[in-house]
């Protein structure tokens, strides 16, 4: 029997995968990707999948929602600008997960930030923020502010 849990019957966003050497899923890199993505984002890692050196799971909002990080020997690499993208629900939150990210940045040099930027499409305008800590690809966080 189907579960009706998404009655449009459209697919959705469901989780983003990546590879990084194991030593950056040991306790070390395991303790710093977490402590960033939990005090900065509100990511939670379902620790019940945690694998030392092997998987890292971390949920975004919901446990349906997640990056799903794992050990290669031969580890993702992509472009600066390669990104995921997930969305805050107002212009408020997008400007206080800035500051949040610009003060742990402060700490920790390997924050790789893009500030806010705004694209004016004339009906909507997409505010942005890019952040990199970590892992092979950025996240782009944005509000869309529609003008009529």
């Amino acid at each position: 029997m189907a579960h009706d849990f998404y009655p449009s019957g459209n697919p959705r966003f469901n989780h983003v995968a990546m590879s990084l050497p194991a030593d950056q899923l040991g306790p070390e890199g395991r303790r710093d990707i977490c402590r960033f993505f939990g005090e900065v984002l509100g990511f939670d890692e379902l620790d019940v999948m945690t694998e030392d050196r092997r998987r890292l799971v971390l949920s975004c909002v919901h446990w349906d929602q997640f990056i799903f990080l794992v050990a290669e020997d031969d580890p993702m690499r992509c472009p600066r600008m390669d990104h995921f993208g997930m969305s805050v629900g107002t212009l408020d939150e997008l400007v206080n997960l800035e500051r949040r990210i610009e003060a742990f940045r402060t700490g920790d040099d390997r924050v790789d930030l893009i500030n806010l930027n705004v694209d004016d499409q004339g009906v909507v305008k997409i505010h942005s923020v890019y952040v990199k800590y970590i892992l092979p690809m950025m996240c782009e966080f944005q509000y869309w502010e529609f003008t009529r």
